[in-house]
């Protein structure tokens, strides 16, 4: 049985709220915006590697930076890409990722079998292996 103390604290509870994790999508799945540079960024402490990015400008006007998956883009100055949640575990600040295989950022130029939707392949069912 609960306290007069216990019953009191527990009517003035506050409620959780859900923190986005990616907050400049104002809650959409994705949106489009146009690069305004195209970087490489170096990773975090353990991990050594060149990884590509792109400064983005939304829609709405925001400016974010944003990985590029894959392997080899043709992304440059203007280009259109498609940005979805996702960030880059060992890129600090990079919270979101362009989409392969929609606007300017196309398919990968690289013969992928496994994950291939997100690097914008289709299916390989005609294909011989």
């Amino acid at each position: 049985m609960p306290t007069l103390n216990q019953l009191v604290h527990s009517f003035s509870r506050k409620k959780k709220y859900h923190k986005s994790n990616v907050p400049l999508l104002n809650s959409c799945p994705q949106k489009k915006a146009v690069c305004v540079r195209v970087r490489i960024m170096k990773p975090k402490k353990p991990n050594s590697a060149q990884r590509k990015v792109s400064r983005v400008r939304l829609s709405s006007g925001v400016y974010l930076t944003a990985y590029i998956p894959g392997q080899g883009h043709s992304l440059q100055k203007f280009s259109q890409v498609l940005i979805q949640g996702g960030r880059a575990n060992d890129l600090p600040g990079v919270r979101y990722s362009c989409m392969r295989g929609k606007f300017d950022l196309g398919v990968e130029n690289f013969t992928r079998m496994k994950a291939r939707s997100k690097y914008g392949l289709h299916s390989l069912k005609g294909e011989s292996i």
